[in-house]
């Protein structure tokens, strides 16, 4: 999801994107396992960490900001700034209700009725404006058919408003119009007055859809607090 907005901005700072761990070339978690998402935070905190990266711009999407939120609630002193696209300020309520609909895992099964259950829940948030990025994030569900059940059961079980007030880093959120998280960047705005709000469009997948907005716009903030 972040490639193309890390093209746009090659040149300007060393960047890397890790991968969430049951996600990508990540690790797995034991399938048996409920990790929270403090444990998330700290496993990519640890490779932060031997990356020999003291202090930096931390940018996360959806569960990425999640674990952001999380990881600066462990380490403060990490984050020069925060970026976060689909901020998730739900109350408690909320969190149940979105549990509903998001994190049921797509079971492999011999008719290959899972394959469809995937894409269409892909279109459904938007990934089909562009083939190649509806084939990508199919090839990613696929793999990621436990961890994304996990990485989401740690979503709704973290206090991601209570986190996310006490941030003293500056702030940057974000959020299109179609994305389903759309409806609480009022509210996240709310809740942290002095953040900078960028404008986006690219429904679920703003970083890669809007990359050219997304790049810029993270250009110009980090200019601001290097």
């Amino acid at each position: 999801m972040w490639i193309k907005t890390m093209e746009r901005l090659a040149g300007t700072r060393p960047l890397y994107a890790l991968d969430t761990p049951g996600f990508g070339g990540s690790f797995d978690a034991p399938a048996a396992d409920r990790p929270s998402m403090a444990q998330y935070a700290r496993w990519l905190y640890e490779a932060i960490r031997d990356l020999g990266i003291g202090r930096c711009h931390l940018v996360g999407h959806h569960t990425g900001a999640c674990i952001a939120v999380d990881m600066v609630s462990q380490q403060p002193d990490l984050a020069q700034s925060i970026s976060l696209f689909g901020p998730v300020p739900l109350t408690a309520e909320e969190r149940v209700e979105f549990s509903k609909h998001f994190g049921t895992p797509f079971t492999p099964v011999i008719s290959g009725s899972y394959l469809l259950e995937n894409w269409e829940y892909l279109r459904n948030l938007g990934a089909h404006a562009d083939p190649m990025l509806i084939h990508r994030e199919m090839s990613d569900q696929l793999r990621a058919w436990w961890g994304r059940v996990q990485s989401y059961n740690a979503v709704w079980d973290q206090d991601f408003a209570g986190m996310y007030q006490a941030i003293k880093a500056p702030l940057l959120i974000a959020a299109a119009e179609e994305d389903v998280l759309y409806p609480y960047l009022d509210r996240a705005k709310q809740m942290q007055p002095n953040a900078n709000v960028l404008a986006v469009t690219g429904a679920n997948f703003e970083p890669d859809l809007d990359a050219d907005t997304v790049a810029n716009g993270l250009k110009e903030f980090f200019a601001t607090y290097d």
